[in-house]
């Protein structure tokens, strides 16, 4: 039979039970579904059963895993996004922050209707979901998460007779000033550690920056925000942390491993390094979520993680969606949280993980999860970030509320789509 007849034959019986495309030897044709993961998101032994398991399921597909570096992904991303041909990648794992700088472009498949009718958006993580959105369009689909939590010193913190970690803010305060004695510090917090302050202002009711009129306008100068920038300052006093300089200088997991601090905020997993740098710790290091302003739930936390994009121009459309499918879904989903120590997408997966302290603490403060503004100019504010240096100005003395109107203003511009 020749090929076109058989397509014919395919169009006419499809209608009644469907009809792959075949060899003239009655053989299916098997296509190729090109996806980029980055480096250490999901261990080799994960990969390996995903891609058995998916090929298993769809015998039509092969999965070609591409192994992608951090650095210098954007503008690789970028490149693979504005490029013909059919060599390209059919899914993309991005970070959550990056989806609306390549959704701009118009680049991306739209998955909105798949995400409300068969992912079941309502229930992700608002950390990763609400990042992934451009123009009230959802692009990105979370995959993982991954958010900062206290990791405390269980022994210093029962010399101190502190019996349960804090689960709010004043209970924070008062546990910390308790531990802040006898040589001790009560906590090891940079005076530029500016993803933790932004849960501070979050909790306030308060935002880095703002869009009016679709115009992006910095928002550090809000009374809500000052009010997260003051409960910041009393916090990080009560350590001898640097107010001129972030968390990584120098690496708060090393000053952690070699003096008494009594708690830091980070992800779980630097625990790992703590006991790698002091194996003396092994067995006493906790997590609790970070403390919220009421004892009902937990403060509001930057959320970190990936989203899995689809490109405008694949040219294997089907496949990318069953792919991205099959990550995001529970089954999946829930592999890869507990072979990496991850919080699945989805509140309602948390109890998946439930076993191990770390990541339930932080999979309790993802619930509260928040991104940094969905506005595509935002790495140029990170670049320059004059958060930082609001941070310092503060707490080396300057006067809050006219520092945080410098850094706003300075915010906006960065921000300014026209500039």
């Amino acid at each position: 039979m020749s090929r076109r007849l058989l397509a014919l034959v395919c169009v006419s019986a499809s209608l009644a039970s469907g009809c792959g495309l075949m060899s003239e030897d009655g053989a299916g044709e098997r296509r190729t579904v090109t996806v980029w993961l980055m480096k250490d998101s999901a261990s080799q032994d994960f990969l390996k059963r995903f891609t058995e398991g998916f090929e298993r399921e769809h015998p039509d597909l092969d999965l070609d895993i591409r192994i992608q570096e951090w650095t210098g992904i954007g503008d690789k991303v970028q490149t693979a996004l504005k490029a013909g041909g059919t060599d390209g990648p059919d899914v993309i794992e991005v970070g959550n922050t990056q989806v609306p700088q390549y959704a701009e472009g118009g680049r991306l498949q739209d998955l909105t209707l798949e995400s409300m009718r068969d992912w079941g958006m309502e229930d992700w993580l608002p950390g990763l979901a609400e990042p992934g959105q451009w123009m009230s369009q959802q692009y990105g689909i979370p995959w993982y998460a991954a958010n900062r939590v206290v990791i405390y010193r269980k022994d210093l913190f029962e010399q101190a007779g502190i019996t349960e970690p804090p689960r709010t803010r004043e209970e924070w305060l008062t546990a910390t000033e308790k531990l802040d004695s006898g040589g001790d510090q009560g906590i090891y917090l940079a005076g530029q550690d500016w993803y933790t302050l932004s849960g501070f202002i979050w909790d306030e009711g308060g935002e880095l920056a703002e869009e009016e009129g679709g115009t992006w306008k910095g928002a550090l100068d809000s009374e809500a925000a000052l009010r997260g920038m003051d409960f910041y300052r009393e916090l990080q006093a009560l350590g001898d942390g640097p107010v001129d300089a972030d968390e990584e200088h120098p690496p708060q997991s090393g000053v952690f491993a070699k003096e008494r601090v009594a708690q830091i905020v980070a992800v779980p997993g630097l625990a790992r390094s703590i006991v790698r740098e002091n194996p003396e710790l092994e067995g006493r290091l906790g997590f609790f979520p970070v403390p919220g302003k009421t004892a009902d739930k937990p403060g509001a936390v930057f959320t970190g993680g990936s989203d899995l994009v689809v490109p405008k121009n694949t040219d294997e459309h089907d496949g990318a969606l069953a792919v991205v499918e099959a990550l995001v879904g529970s089954k999946w989903n829930t592999d890869l949280a507990r072979t990496m120590n991850y919080v699945p997408n989805k509140k309602s997966l948390a109890d998946a993980v439930a076993g191990e302290e770390g990541v339930a603490a932080m999979a309790a403060g993802a619930a509260q999860g928040r991104a940094t503004p969905g506005t595509p100019r935002w790495g140029a504010v990170e670049a320059d970030n004059p958060i930082k240096e609001y941070m310092t100005k503060v707490l080396t003395g300057g006067e809050a509320e006219s520092e945080a109107r410098k850094a706003s203003d300075r915010i906006t511009g960065l921000l300014d789509l026209d500039a």
